[in-house]
């Protein structure tokens, strides 16, 4: 999908999580083809779009069946819940994700988005080293199979995260940037963001948001569990009604040369379909430069 505007000329494909219209697969295909996306993303971790289920002949007449709706798949989301934080189940996640890599390169995409849990600000808190030990068996396997493991972006600052990278020395563990996550948990700026975490990005998230609370982002994602309080941290809002300048964030990606998807996530509201419907627009918009 390529706009004009001016002097300025955006190629970015506007992708969709499936699951974010709430209904079966067949339809939610349709549905995304008909709001104008190109592209999916699809949970694998769990139900009929997982390694365990999606088997044999299965793996074809479903990709037979995105193509059929004129989609490609973007992505797949590995995200089991757990992080890699816990190296008693650290082996049992790896080899669950390596399943995930798998069945995206059979699906034809070179992406499996995740979360890895939060990132220490400290590289030498006792967890940095174990998150990076498992994410350096998964940075090997992509590599092997010339694939991303993509770290989505919210638990810590740009900064943090591309110092944990740097770590790595491989992009065989990546970024998938989501613009909103940052806004609302840890308040950074998904602009600045994309020039940090430049050489690492390699899928996004379209979502919109904003920071109600500062909160410690291991309570957010329950790293620690036994602190109570009160208030909702943050929320998510439409695209365009909340804190994420999309205008210039468009405009970083591009200056980094990111050419691939912006795949719409919409987690709450009770009419997803015209929510994404209108997402699809504000980005088509914002990308002809509106």
């Amino acid at each position: 999908m390529l706009f004009r505007s001016g002097y300025c000329m955006y190629s970015f494909p506007i992708g969709v999580m499936l699951d974010s219209f709430r209904t079966d697969v067949p339809t939610a295909l349709g549905k995304a083809a008909k709001v104008g996306a190109s592209g999916i993303q699809v949970y694998s971790t769990y139900g009929e779009l997982s390694p365990e289920k999606l088997v044999g002949s299965k793996r074809g007449e479903f990709l037979d069946m995105v193509k059929s709706h004129g989609l490609k798949i973007s992505a797949l989301c590995g995200d089991f819940g757990h992080g890699f934080g816990d190296p008693d189940k650290n082996p049992d996640l790896i080899e669950k994700s390596k399943r995930v890599l798998d069945l995206a390169k059979e699906l034809e995409t070179d992406v499996v988005t995740t979360h890895i849990g939060v990132v220490p600000t400290d590289s030498c808190h006792p967890r940095y080293q174990i998150m990076q030990d498992a994410c350096g068996k998964l940075a090997e396997y992509a590599d092997q199979m010339d694939a991303h493991f993509a770290i989505e972006t919210g638990p810590e600052t740009a900064a943090t995260l591309k110092g944990f990278l740097d770590g790595l020395h491989s992009t065989g563990v990546a970024v998938n940037l989501d613009p909103a996550n940052l806004v609302m948990v840890t308040g950074d700026d998904p602009v600045a963001a994309v020039y940090t975490l430049k050489d690492y990005i390699v899928h996004t998230h379209a979502k919109d948001g904003r920071r109600l609370l500062v909160r410690d982002p291991e309570i957010i994602y329950g790293i620690i569990e036994d602190e109570i309080q009160a208030g909702r941290a943050f929320i998510e809002l439409p695209l365009g009604e909340g804190d994420v300048d999309f205008p210039n964030y468009l405009k970083a990606l591009d200056d980094i040369g990111y050419r691939g998807f912006l795949t719409i996530e919409r987690e709450v509201g009770d009419d997803p379909e015209t929510d994404i419907a209108k997402a699809v627009t504000f980005l088509q918009d914002k990308i002809k430069g509106e």
